[in-house]
């Protein structure tokens, strides 16, 4: 009998400690030695490894980022008022993660995956570590497929492709996020999934972009996530890596996917507080001097995969500000030569209204013409060198009062075109409408307007021309070649609807 009792009980704590194994793990205690500015510093924790994820006591967590002989630096996640000399911190085994999928569209989150809209709890599917792997070279697939911004300058001149990484940068107050959100709002209804990371920035300003993405109705196909300019510094240090690995959810599922990171500059500014604080040494203007290693390794998970692996893609618009119009600084060499290509947006074409503010010729694709619909290349192919030759002309004009008729002519159109490609915010255009209004230019239709009305003209070529031409949106946007006879039904609608609007 008592032989059967003790067999019993043994069964019972043998099938407890199987259900349990979770609770019978050891778990290591260290304490806080220092903590101040958004680190701590912590002894014990023996096994503790790089980037893993401490809960100190009371709740808020940080990651060891310096793993010392006889302390850990840890950069702390969120408030850090509460953390005191002598706490103690727990290692959990695990990396920093975030929660992913369909459930975070629409919603504004923070870096940790906390709602911060006020719309409950987060529906995730599944949790991934902000820090990932880039996709392998052999994993890669060609970026051929246009991203339509919807601003004439950009996909006529600096067109981006899918998969492709396109720099945002210029002074301070010269529209980087005005063309960022304009893109993002060009992409509705058309199954590109975007993810805007804001990082330092004002409270203010990030709802006022909150705003304007739910008045024009892209918030049903975004995801923001928010690291605000009064948050910790490590908060703002990990909020562009959570959001790729949102955004790189959607893309292994074979879905397009825009990510905006606004702006890289106070994220530098931020990862140099903390190395400085964690003692790490400084290298040129103080950062540490892996600077460049830390923003390589996000922008490189930007990419277009092979069809085998789904044929998602993520396109990376980094913003970066300028000091004084200074292109060879620090911070933004080092992003000009990681990503591929730049848009360069220049305070003196702000001030003189040119918006957007484009610096044609300090901006490149290097993916260039490869992305454009073979429709959109035929009318723009020459444009960007024409453009600048009208550049060339028009300052060295300046120094002379008499010119030969071509010159003049040429300056002229030249002027019509810098017109054309003026256009106002939440305005985006399809492709159809930017080739019907850029053929318009190149072609000389409007150069009998005076430039005041070329606004007015704009908007009625792109009506009466749609309305008579039916099937040319569609014949475009299937990526068809326009033959000869649709060149010339094109030229007729358009003179057409010039010579009717001159008279």
């Amino acid at each position: 009998m008592i032989k059967t009792i003790l067999h019993d009980m043994s069964r019972t704590f043998e099938a407890l400690a199987q259900e349990k194994k979770a609770d019978l793990r050891a778990t290591e205690v260290g304490y806080v030695v220092y903590v101040g500015s958004g680190i701590a510093r912590v002894e014990g924790l023996p096994c503790v490894k790089s980037q893993e994820l401490l809960v100190f006591q009371g709740g808020v967590h940080g990651i060891a980022f310096n793993i010392d002989p006889r302390e850990i630096g840890v950069i702390v996640l969120g408030e850090y008022a509460n953390i005191a000399a002598g706490s103690k911190v727990y290692g959990t085994g695990r990396v920093v993660d975030i929660p992913v999928g369909d459930g975070l569209l629409g919603r504004v989150m923070s870096a940790t995956g906390e709602p911060l809209d006020g719309a409950g709890g987060i529906l995730a599917t599944e949790r991934h570590p902000v820090e990932q792997d880039s996709p392998s070279i052999m994993d890669r697939a060609p970026v051929v497929t246009p991203l339509e911004t919807g601003f004439k300058v950009i996909d006529a001149l600096v067109p981006i492709g899918k998969g492709q990484r396109e720099l945002i940068l210029g002074d301070r107050q010269t529209g980087k996020t005005a063309i960022a959100l304009d893109t993002i709002i060009n992409q509705r209804g058309k199954n590109v999934v975007c993810v805007y990371c804001a990082i330092g920035q004002r409270g203010a300003a990030v709802a006022q972009l909150i705003a304007a993405l739910r008045r024009h109705g892209a918030m049903e196909h975004s995801i923001v996530l928010v690291a605000g300019g009064d948050e910790s510094p490590g908060l703002q240090f990990i909020a562009p890596y959570a959001a790729t690995s949102i955004a790189e959810y959607f893309m292994r599922q074979g879905r397009d996917v825009l990510i905006v990171y606004d702006d890289l500059t106070r994220h530098a500014r931020a990862y140099r507080e903390l190395s400085l604080l964690l003692r790490r040494p400084p290298g040129r203007e103080a950062y540490p001097g892996d600077i460049f290693y830390i923003h390589s390794r996000l922008l490189e998970r930007s990419t277009h995969l092979r069809p085998e692996l789904g044929g998602g893609s993520l396109t990376a618009m980094p913003i970066l500000e300028t000091q004084a119009q200074n292109m060879a600084d620090y911070i933004p060499t080092n992003l000009i030569s990681i990503t591929d290509g730049q848009i360069y947006l220049s305070p003196d074409f702000f001030q003189k209204g040119n918006l957007p503010a484009v610096d044609i010729g300090k901006s490149v694709s290097r993916v260039g013409g490869k992305t454009q619909l073979p429709a959109y290349r035929m009318i723009t192919g020459d444009l960007r060198l024409a453009y600048s030759q009208f550049e060339e002309l028009e300052s060295f004009a300046r120094f002379s009062t008499r010119l030969d008729h071509e010159t003049l002519k040429t300056i002229e159109r030249g002027r019509r075109i810098r017109e054309v490609l003026k256009q106002p915010q939440y305005k985006p255009l399809t492709t159809t409408e930017q080739i019907i209004i850029l053929m318009a230019a190149t072609r000389g239709y409007l150069d009998s307007f005076e430039i005041q009305e070329i606004a007015d003209v704009e908007e009625r070529l792109q009506q009466v021309v749609l309305h008579d031409l039916p099937t040319l949106e569609q014949q475009i946007l299937s990526g068809e070649k326009l033959s000869e006879d649709d060149m010339q039904l094109l030229a007729e609608s358009l003179q057409r609807v010039v010579k009717t609007v001159r008279e």
